[in-house]
């Protein structure tokens, strides 16, 4: 099991509890949500958003997908997916497709989904594909008290 190294240096530095879960590779999140036996709503993906003035991390439950339409109305911005090489930039300590949501350690805004607030408990991938960050509820609506919230994900 494996956390990369800028979020285990922000989940400290917050002083939040969290355990780490190994599961059988997956590349997808609703993939990881399934080989974890974990509830895909419960479960929060990273959504690499570009937007003229830089990236913003959109954060979903796993069995979602960002409505970008939606999104780009409630920030009043152009937007789109940002590209691999971005992701891979941002999130050089985390395999591709395996970013953790918690934007405030890779200094980059974040919004997250309404739908991911106020729930017993929360899981995120932790920077590979076999690793999961499992959470409070509270202390995960903690982690992302920073971030905007909003409405605009669908159900896949």
């Amino acid at each position: 099991m494996t956390i990369a190294a800028r979020l285990k240096h922000h989940l400290e530095a917050q002083g939040l509890p969290f355990d780490m879960i190994a599961h059988p590779y997956a590349a997808t999140a609703s993939g990881c949500a399934e080989a974890a036996h974990v509830p895909g709503d419960h479960l929060a993906k990273s959504v690499l958003i570009h937007m003229e003035e830089g990236p913003i991390l959109a954060v979903v439950p796993s069995n979602h997908h960002v409505d970008l339409s939606q999104l780009q109305a409630m920030l009043d911005r152009r937007l789109g997916l940002a590209a691999e090489t971005e992701i891979q930039m941002l999130f050089d300590d985390c395999n591709l497709g395996a970013a953790p949501p918690v934007g405030a350690a890779y200094d980059v805004p974040t919004i997250v989904d309404n739908s991911l607030s106020g729930l017993d408990k929360v899981w995120f991938e932790a920077g590979d594909h076999q690793t999961l960050v499992e959470m409070q509820g509270r202390h995960f609506d903690q982690l992302m008290q920073g971030a905007k919230h909003g409405s605009f994900c669908t159900l896949h």
